[in-house]
């Protein structure tokens, strides 16, 4: 995989994983358009490689993200009126042509989250198929008390949490601590020592690694279609599904080293690694 020069993502490959962390530290890592643009280029340059079985986000400098940059606002602000374009519709568009992406990718997204996650970085979350995060994370949707909508992030959210819920945090723009998203499911555990985020960061990879890919793929885009696909329409998918698996590499590989009692080659590369 050729990945695309980045000026605000650090971006290293291990194995299975490639670990992409926010840098701009001075800002907590505010999620600038051309951010934006960059994660998006990575994911896309990622989604036909093969061989990548997950994405690792995560931020410098103590913090995963603190959403939107408003720079960028007050330079849409300036280009208002300068043309029949809506600067603001258009920035705002891309971070959700973002959270799609991200949601889609047919790797898993593990993001790992210290600090503040506010924003479009709690949005990340919720889009993520494994969350880990330290105690002392702050999670929050502040954007109203902004005088704005948490507009791209708001339907995410609701899938993640339900209705319920994604009102109270949204329009009382509360903050919540690890243990409390934890609670509500934005995220999947909490650790109290960034020692032991960093033991379950690594034993998550070694158990995604123990799944076949192209099946984790499958899996990701049939569960993604619950509610928006007839169920018979969805079920007849995922049959077709099965058998094309089944009948497919991985899923003789598969069946095989059950019935001979032995692990699958890409979870027995795990261990010649080690």
């Amino acid at each position: 995989m050729t990945l695309p020069a980045c000026e605000y993502l650090q971006l290293e490959q291990r194995d299975h994983a490639l670990f992409v962390t926010f840098n701009r530290p001075e800002v907590r890592n505010a999620l600038s358009l051309a951010m934006v643009q960059e994660l998006m280029s990575v994911l896309e340059a990622a989604s036909t490689d093969t061989t990548l079985r997950a994405i690792i986000l995560r931020g410098s400098g103590g913090h995963f993200c603190a959403g939107g940059d408003i720079r960028d606002m007050a330079n849409a602000r300036a280009r208002l009126g300068k043309d029949d374009s809506d600067p603001f519709y258009a920035l705002n568009r891309c971070f959700g042509q973002l959270l799609e992406m991200a949601e889609q990718a047919p790797q898993m997204i593990v993001c790992v989250l210290e600090g503040t996650v506010m924003g479009g970085g709690f949005g990340l979350a919720c889009i993520s198929d494994v969350a880990l995060a330290h105690s002392e994370a702050r999670f929050a949707l502040p954007e109203t008390s902004l005088g704005i909508p948490p507009a791209q992030i708001a339907p995410f959210v609701v899938k993640r949490i339900g209705l319920t819920q994604a009102r109270r945090l949204a329009l009382l723009g509360e903050s919540l601590c690890g243990d409390e998203a934890a609670r509500l499911g934005i995220t999947h555990s909490v650790y109290s020592s960034t020692a032991s985020l960093e033991e379950a960061l690594a034993n998550t990879l070694s158990r995604i690694k123990r799944c076949a890919p192209k099946a984790n793929a499958i899996t990701k885009q049939l569960m993604l279609a619950v509610g928006k696909t007839d169920l018979g329409v969805l079920l007849d998918d995922a049959a077709r599904a099965f058998s094309d698996a089944i009948q497919g590499e991985e899923g003789v590989e598969g069946t095989t080293a059950f019935m001979q009692k032995r692990k699958p080659t890409w979870a027995a590369e795990r261990e010649s690694e080690a």
